[in-house]
């Protein structure tokens, strides 16, 4: 910890007077007050500030089409009043819009969080084509999530109902069309085919809402009293689901099992609690990489060629997180402590020889 303390100091005082010019901003797709982005945005100010970036969050609050008019104000901006970097998650079929504007003003945009989505591809090729000014994008293996949070689940709950020979299971879904959510119903599927015991009774799509979850799940209750497990694409759909198991006089962790994704401070507490038997998270950090790629782009070491001539980039990010790794989170959390991101940094560590963007990585630094 002291090492990586250390470094944010250093790393800062390395780059005095040269990083201090940079600038990006991010167009958030989700609510300011979603616990999910709520731990995106603290995380690309830790590393904002760790990189000595001038950072601004523009909040689109779950509208498709203000993600489109933030960035048309963006590059409406006079040249010298806008960023060094745009960063976009083009939610909601945004991306291609949200190219053009960039690519008009001139300003150097990159994906984060969400990669093409086939439809889309057509129309806005790949990064450095079309569009020259569209680096390219960082997202996490959102099969991963779904599959690691569904194999926990799956092996506690068939190690806690051995007499069973098959176990029942729900299965709340994000939405019908974001690549991260389809990615994470891949995963549920990959890990439904190791364990031939679990019956999957039906799976719904609560568009990321908690309250739809919750609703969806009471009905689901009803028509399949003798469910056993709910995997949820999201610790807030999961929550949902609890939420209506206990008015009807179910205790969640006892009489069914429950599974997330995300490492929100009430996730991580419901793992605590024994409540979410399985929670994978990590994934949040995926724009505070991207601000670590572009540190490193606009200091001379282009993406591109340290990863061979790709520019799209999918990188674990997932990992399990048990009591003892929530209840350190939760804790360093409180504390409010800088964030080193420097140390993963290639320019800023110019011994390090290739990215780690994984969750494990972060805690090995922070934790």
């Amino acid at each position: 910890m002291a090492f990586s303390v250390l470094c944010v100091f250093v790393c800062a005082l390395s780059w005095t007077g040269t990083a201090s010019a940079l600038s990006m901003t991010f167009i958030n797709p989700g609510l300011s007050t979603e616990p999910y982005w709520i731990d995106a945005m603290r995380a690309m100010r830790g590393a904002a500030t760790s990189l000595d970036v001038q950072f601004e969050i523009l909040h689109a609050e779950r509208d498709f089409r203000k993600q489109i008019s933030l960035v048309s104000d963006v590059a409406e901006r006079p040249a010298a009043q806008r960023p060094d970097y745009l960063i976009i998650a083009g939610e909601k079929g945004t991306l291609a819009a949200q190219l053009e504007l960039a690519e008009a003003a001139g300003i150097p945009v990159f994906l984060a969080f969400n990669s093409v989505r086939p439809a889309e591809r057509p129309q806005v090729g790949h990064p450095r084509g079309r569009f020259s000014q569209w680096l390219g994008s960082l997202t996490p293996n959102a099969e991963e999530g779904g599959y690691l949070s569904a194999r926990a689940l799956f092996t506690h709950t068939l190690e806690h109902t051995p007499e069973q020979t098959s176990v029942g299971l729900i299965a709340i879904a994000g939405d019908r069309s974001t690549d991260t959510a389809l990615k994470r119903n891949q995963g549920l599927q990959r890990a439904l085919a190791e364990f031939p015991q679990v019956q999957l009774y039906q799976m719904v799509n609560a568009d990321w809402s908690r309250d739809k979850a919750a609703e969806q799940a009471a009905h689901l209750y009803r028509r399949y009293p003798d469910v056993r497990m709910v995997w949820g694409a999201s610790d807030q759909l999961a929550f949902g689901a609890m939420q209506s198991l206990r008015r009807i006089g179910g205790v969640p962790g006892q009489d069914v099992f429950f599974s997330g994704i995300n490492s929100t401070d009430e996730g991580l507490r419901g793992v605590i609690a024994q409540e979410l038997t399985a929670l994978a998270g990590g994934h949040h950090l995926a724009g505070a990489w991207s601000i670590v790629l572009l540190h490193d782009h606009y200091h001379g070491l282009d993406f591109y060629q340290t990863h061979d001539g790709h520019s799209e980039l999918e990188y674990s990010m997932f990992s399990l997180q048990d009591a003892r790794i929530a209840q350190q989170l939760i804790q360093r959390r409180q504390q409010h402590p800088p964030l080193d991101f420097c140390s993963f940094s290639m320019v800023c560590d110019p011994l390090r020889q290739a990215y780690d963007f994984s969750f494990d990585g972060w805690l090995k630094v922070h934790l």
